[in-house]
């Protein structure tokens, strides 16, 4: 399939730098603002029993972390990255997003589903370390693909000018932070 370059700006943000398909497409307006729409939310809902129930792959975890104004526990489906050993989780709709602001809120501390629960620490990583991290991300969550906005291939210096507008967290276990 040829994937013509351009940047798409009219009602959508600038996605990839490549035409999106279809299916790109629906999964971008499922977010459209950075923010998920109704149907978005249903299906993150969805997503989150199937992620906790331990269903999908094991980098396919729910997170919980605790409201930073309701105080109730919130729960986010999410992918975990894996790199050199370590695991990561990354925001793909960037820095204003609830799980973000509620990760930073708690000091980072948060559980973790799949299939069973760990609590864990989240501490944000520096930007200078996080392009190698963002491009595995992007080769393990593909439909996270349509909402960075840099093609999976591209090198890593690229990744770097993105870095300081998408939040990575390293997961460790709670006991050592």
């Amino acid at each position: 399939m040829d994937r013509t370059p351009v940047w798409i700006e009219s009602d959508r943000n600038r996605v990839s730098g490549v035409e999106m398909t279809g299916r790109e497409d629906f999964r971008h307006r499922l977010y459209k603002g950075g923010r998920p729409n109704r149907l978005a939310r249903v299906l993150n809902r969805v997503t989150a029993w199937l992620h906790s129930a331990g269903v999908r792959p094991k980098r396919w975890v729910t997170l919980e972390v605790r409201g930073r104004r309701s105080g109730r526990v919130v729960k986010f489906p999410l992918v975990m990255a894996d790199y050199e050993g370590e695991c990561y989780l990354v925001s793909m709709l960037g820095n204003e997003v609830n799980w973000v602001h509620n990760v930073r809120a708690s000091g980072g501390e948060a559980v973790l589903h799949h299939g069973r629960r760990d609590s864990v620490h989240l501490t944000e990583v520096e930007p200078s370390e996080r392009a190698p991290i963002l491009r595995r991300y992007l080769a393990c969550a593909p439909g996270a693909r349509t909402h960075v906005p840099i093609d999976p291939s591209a090198a890593l210096e690229a990744f770097a000018e993105i870095a300081l507008q998408v939040p990575v967290f390293r997961v460790t276990t709670a006991s050592r932070p």
